[in-house]
């Protein structure tokens, strides 16, 4: 009976303790009540859903005013356009650098110093970054924003072609098809533009540019990252002071200055604030773009690129009450589904990739680990 007793005793601390471990367990680690995982779900699909959207708005209204901006009659100055928007640029990324240089702890931004060194390595991909910037704007002053996504949508096959040429990296069966679909729709969309009497083949050369500019930018931006330590911000600095120095002599070249000086609304603050926003709007895509791979990947990014294309064309069609025929609107599906399907196949070939070295990695550390070897 004391023996029982005694048992019983010894029972009693060994259960409060468990209990007392548990509860200590649940205290430290990262325990959440059922209630909580859904409240954490829904925070987090809003704080993505929010963030695309935010994507999308500037994305959108980026191509709307410029448009605008390069759709005026009185002034025919593409180049001085593009080239104020650097400045905007450059001047933005110097407010960030006193932001976060007098309040660290609210603004994240490299510290900005000025290197001739860097500016001069940075020039060849400047000269791809001009000739990108400016052949995007000139497609979208003669195509509109309507037919923007069909006319530039080549750069995704000018990828393929540079990758196997400059590279020289194999592309698969599958993504080839992907890309003859971009293709086909590419020339479907110019041949509907043609009976319907508003092809521009000034327009869809200046696009087929673009396109290639795109690629080369790419290819050029992994070149010169390097150069300013991988920061993405610095890049943009940089590329945006060379091109605001390198645009001038092209202005004067191609008769810009004489334009602006007889324009009539040199002097209207609304002319002036609707340039500095698309300034603005050139210097946030690039945030919002990082904003976006960084909640979501890099395939839901161009998976979202690809719908916003979508939803950009619709706004152009019934904001200016466009009368589009079935085989213009296919060409156009065509290019996002091409486009789209091309992204979803190379991210399963870069999946396919990843898992046999990472189970190579996985048996050489269980190798190094194993006494028995």
């Amino acid at each position: 009976m004391c023996n029982a007793n005694g048992l019983e005793q010894v029972r009693r601390p060994v259960r409060s303790q468990l209990k007392r471990s548990r509860i200590l367990r649940m205290a430290f680690t990262d325990y959440t009540r059922p209630g909580d995982k859904e409240e954490t779900f829904i925070l987090r699909a809003t704080k993505i859903g929010l963030v695309v959207t935010l994507y999308w708005f500037v994305s959108i209204s980026m191509v709307f005013l410029n448009n605008d901006l390069l759709d005026n009659k009185d002034l025919d100055a593409p180049i001085f356009i593009t080239f104020f928007q650097c400045v905007v640029s450059v001047g933005l990324c110097l407010l960030m650098n006193v932001l976060a240089t007098f309040c660290p702890g609210y603004v994240d931004f490299p510290t900005l110093k000025f290197d001739l060194r860097v500016s001069r390595e940075m020039l060849p991909l400047t000269i791809v970054f001009i000739s990108m910037i400016t052949f995007n704007n000139l497609c979208l002053k003669h195509v509109g924003v309507a037919f923007y996504t069909v006319g530039r949508s080549l750069s995704t096959v000018f990828n393929v072609v540079l990758s196997y040429t400059v590279l020289k990296q194999s592309t698969s069966l599958y993504a080839v098809l992907c890309c003859g679909v971009i293709l086909g729709g590419f020339w479907l969309g110019v041949d509907q533009e043609s009976v319907a009497g508003s092809l521009s083949w000034t327009g869809v050369i200046f696009g087929v540019v673009a396109s290639l500019c795109v690629s080369l930018n790419a290819i050029y931006t992994k070149k010169v990252l390097p150069v300013v330590d991988g920061n993405i911000w610095k890049l943009s600095f940089y590329n945006n002071l060379n091109a605001s120095i390198l645009f001038i002599p092209l202005m004067v070249i191609f008769g810009e200055l004489k334009s602006l000086f007889d324009f009539s609304r040199l002097t209207d603050l609304h002319f002036w604030g609707m340039m500095t926003l698309g300034g603005v709007f050139g210097f946030a895509i690039g945030y919002v773009t990082g904003l976006q791979i960084k909640f979501t990947s890099p395939l839901t990014h161009n998976v979202s690129g690809t719908a916003k294309s979508c939803a950009q064309t619709v706004l152009a069609v019934v904001y200016w009450a466009s009368s589009k025929s079935g085989l213009w609107w296919t060409s156009n599906m065509m290019v996002l589904g091409g486009s789209c399907a091309y992204t979803w196949v190379k991210g399963r070939e870069m999946k396919k990739v990843q898992v046999p070295v990472e189970t190579q990695i996985t048996n050489t550390e269980k190798t190094k680990d194993d006494p028995g070897v």
